[in-house]
């Protein structure tokens, strides 16, 4: 598949914006969620390596019952795009639909990851050997944020212009004593980061069947409410954070009120920073 058509795949998933060239991709959309009015904005552009674009966005708006939810997230892929691809489609169904989503929420979107990573595995003939990070966020009619991670993709929130990240970054380092209880181990040669059996850089990630012994799919979960000083939150795939902070991405925006405008921003800075990986980045934006 070529990166066009997986450009075009992936402007279907999100269901807003239009293909600009063949290496980036925009949208936005907008609602009023409980008489907050809610804005949100995605770019993405491709890395300089010679493989496709292995990033996938998710950004969506859900009516469930009485409930309007905001559904939004990165899936960033290695070896392939198939198992992102799978996550844009299944992942947040997947979270819907266990029973006690709405009673229980850190519980459900903890096992419908590990839902998704077992459907993943099963289906490894067909989806192949790659994996993918995910930082997924769900706006509950406007008023409590639930976000949800595994690997190195973002969550970053801004109140107040004070960056607070929201999710946690899984490094092999950091995880080590993990990863060798489970029979691996990590391996950082010089000039590089920390490896999981020194082949892959996170520490859980879905798929990767091959290191999936040595590797969790359990996501950490964060719960915030969204007061009259929460001023947007960011997701952003590790092509954006290698190069800059927290803090200083939350600087660069904090008075761009276009989301799309604004995401699009980030990912240039990135880009004149030097990142070199595939960058994606979802603004949504509360006032």
């Amino acid at each position: 598949m070529t990166g066009k058509e997986i450009l075009h795949k992936m402007k279907a998933k999100v269901g807003l914006g239009s293909s600009t060239s063949d290496t980036a991709e925009a949208g936005r959309g907008k609602s009023k969620m409980f008489g907050k009015q809610i804005t949100h904005g995605f770019h993405l552009v491709k890395g300089q390596s010679h493989h496709a674009m292995e990033d996938y966005i998710v950004a969506k708006l859900k009516q469930v019952d009485e409930n309007e939810l905001g559904l939004f997230a990165i899936f960033d892929g290695h070896l392939g795009h198939d198992v992102p691809d799978y996550l844009c489609s299944h992942l947040f169904e997947n979270i819907l639909n266990e029973p006690d989503f709405w009673t229980q929420t850190e519980h459900a979107i903890k096992k419908a990851y590990l839902i998704t990573d077992d459907k993943i595995l099963e289906k490894a003939v067909e989806l192949g050997k790659g994996g993918s990070t995910a930082v997924t966020a769900i706006l509950i009619n406007g008023q409590k944020l639930v976000v949800a991670n595994v690997g190195d993709s973002r969550a970053v929130l801004c109140r107040n212009g004070v960056a607070k990240q929201l999710s946690v970054d899984h490094e092999p380092s950091k995880e080590r004593k993990d990863i060798e209880d489970r029979g691996g181990f990590v391996l950082k040669l010089p000039g590089d980061v920390a490896r999981v059996d020194g082949q892959l850089a996170v520490a859980r990630a879905f798929g990767d069947k091959s290191l999936k012994e040595h590797l969790s799919s359990e996501p950490d979960v964060a719960m915030e409410m969204i007061d009259e000083d929460t001023e947007f939150f960011i997701l952003g795939s590790d092509g954006l954070w290698v190069v800059m902070s927290n803090q200083e991405a939350v600087d660069t925006i904090k008075d761009i009120k276009d989301p799309k405008s604004a995401a699009k921003h980030l990912v240039e800075e990135a880009l004149r920073r030097k990142s070199r990986d595939d960058i994606s980045c979802v603004v949504v934006r509360f006032q």
